[in-house]
C-alpha cells in the first residue's frame, strides 16, 4: 500500500488559548508500499500528529492523503470505518485490556467487527504462533512482560489483516535487548505479510536497525528524506546530525551502518560519490 501526502497541514490552539501551534505544516511525503518507513523527529516535532492524519484518526486542516492513488481524508464516515478497520496500531503504552487474557486482546478487534467465533479462535492461535507467544495464550496481561505485553499488541494489530501498520514509538518503554526482539519480529512480519510499515520514533538506533527510509521532522517540517544508508553518511542537515551523533553503538552485535570496536582489525570504510577525503 503506498501511501502518499500532499501539503498536509494541522494547527491546534496552545494550553493557554491563545497561540497557534502549527503542528503540521505542509507536509508532502511518499511512502513507498511493502516498506518500514521511519518518521523521527524530537519531542514536539510534530511526528505524532502527523500519523495521526497518516492513519485517518485526526482530518487535515488543509491538504490530502492518498493510499494507492485514492484519496482517504475526505471518505464519508461509513467508508472512513471500513478503511480504518484494515490499518493496524502500535503504541508504546501497548493499550491492552489488563481484564482480559493475551488471546481475548487479540481476538478483540476481531469481535466488533462481528467475526464468526470459530474463525477469531482460528485467527488468533495463528496470531499468537506468529509472535512466539502460544504458551501464553491464557495469560492475564497483568502477568507478562514489556516485551510480552508489545507481541500482544502486534498481533492484535495484525488481527484484521491490515495492509498498512502504525508503529507509534513502539519500543520507547522496553530496554535494549527487548527492543531489538521486537523490531526483528516487526521486520519478519513486514516481509512474510507484505505490509506497509511507518515507524514514528524519536529514537536513531530504531530507524537504522528497521527502516529502508526515513523522513526528518522539525517544527511540523520535513527537513530531511531519503534512504537510511544515504542519510546515515551523507546527513544534510543540523537535527539529522544531531540525531546520528548522539547514537551509542557499543553494544551493537550486527553488522550496523556504524560501529564501535575495542578491537584492533582491518576494516572497510564506504564514502558516497562526491564525498572528499584527507588522510593526515
Amino acid at each position: 500500500m503506498e501511501i502518499k501526502l500532499n501539503n498536509l497541514a494541522k494547527t491546534y490552539i496552545s494550553a493557554d488559548g491563545i497561540s497557534e501551534v502549527h503542528a503540521v505544516d505542509g507536509i508532502s511525503l511518499s511512502i513507498p508500499s511493502n516498506q518500514i518507513f521511519g518518521i523521527i523527529g524530537r519531542s514536539g516535532a510534530g511526528k505524532s500528529s502527523l500519523v495521526r492524519l497518516i492513519s485517518m484518526m485526526e482530518h487535515p486542516d488543509s491538504g490530502e492523503v492518498y493510499y494507492d492513488g485514492q484519496r482517504v481524508d475526505n471518505l464519508p464516515e461509513k467508508e472512513l470505518v471500513l478503511r480504518r478497520r484494515r490499518i493496524g496500531m502500535i503504541f508504546q503504552n501497548f493499550n491492552l485490556f489488563s481484564s482480559r487474557s493475551a488471546a481475548q486482546n487479540i481476538a478483540y478487534p476481531m469481535e466488533i467487527c462481528g467475526v464468526p467465533k470459530e474463525e477469531i479462535k482460528k485467527r488468533v492461535d495463528e496470531l499468537l504462533e506468529v509472535v512466539e507467544l502460544s504458551d501464553r495464550k491464557d495469560a492475564r496481561i497483568s502477568t507478562l512482560s514489556g516485551g510480552q505485553k508489545q507481541r500482544v499488541a502486534i498481533a492484535r494489530a495484525l488481527a484484521n489483516n491490515p495492509d498498512i501498520l502504525f508503529c507509534d514509538e513502539a519500543t520507547s518503554a522496553l530496554d535494549p535487548q527487548t527492543t531489538k526482539s521486537i523490531l526483528n519480529l516487526i521486520r519478519k512480519i513486514q516481509s512474510t505479510m507484505n505490509l506497509t510499515v511507518v515507524m514514528i520514533t524519536h529514537q536513531m538506533e530504531v530507524v537504522r536497525d528497521a527502516c529502508s527510509r526515513v523522513a526528518v521532522i522539525s517544527e511540523g517540517k520535513v527537513v530531511e528524506e531519503g534512504n537510511v544508508k544515504d542519510i546515515f553518511l551523507n546527513p544534510k542537515n543540523d537535527v539529522t546530525r544531531e540525531f546520528i551523533s548522539n547514537i551509542d553503538t557499543r553494544n551493537d552485535e550486527d553488522n550496523s551502518i556504524i560501529r564501535w570496536s575495542n578491537e584492533g582489525g582491518e576494516y572497510e570504510l564506504g564514502f558516497p560519490p562526491d564525498c572528499r577525503v584527507h588522510l593526515l
